[in-house]
């Protein structure tokens, strides 16, 4: 068992994993999330978006953009659950984002891609308690999709960096 424990860990290195965020916020993948800025989002759901997702990029660190992120969100709650009285007893929450990366430069798109998730939430006896509970679960959502798109945005910076500058 330990030489087969030994053993992987000679071969790990052979197989071509290296870390997505090598070298840190120094790295080329922190350092091109740190040039990226954010466009506005209208709405509750778009403000927790944009700052979810201007946490996970690292941005405000004084550096000039040089891509801008534009962000489309689609936010819906629908009704599951319905009794025979006709009110709804369960809803889904769910919450879409098409994305796109824009070199600053000249207005290329880099990057269109879509994330999103969705939370179930219950309907009570209580109209508070079921606003609490949708915000609840969009707070939820908004760092889930804030963390897909800067994960793959992220995946798309290392695999467009050339050899060179690896």
């Amino acid at each position: 068992m330990k030489r087969l424990v030994i053993l992987a860990a000679l071969l790990l290195p052979a197989c071509g994993l290296h870390p997505l965020y090598g070298g840190g916020s120094g790295g080329r993948v922190g350092t091109t999330l740190g040039h990226i800025e954010v466009a506005p989002i209208a709405g509750q759901s778009g403000y927790l978006v944009s700052n979810a997702v201007r946490d996970r990029l690292g941005t405000g660190r004084g550096e000039a953009p040089l891509y801008r992120l534009e962000i489309k969100l689609d936010d819906k709650i629908i009704g599951l659950g319905v009794r025979r009285d006709d009110t709804v007893t369960r809803e889904r929450r769910t919450l879409r984002a098409r994305y796109q990366l824009i070199d600053l430069s000249n207005g290329t798109v880099l990057l269109d891609a879509t994330a999103g998730s969705d939370a179930g939430v219950d309907v009570v006896g209580s109209e508070y308690a079921t606003i609490a509970a949708e915000n609840t679960a969009l707070e939820r959502l908004s760092t889930i999709v804030a963390s897909q798109i800067v994960a793959r945005i992220a995946l798309y910076a290392e695999r467009t960096t050339s050899p060179a500058d690896k």
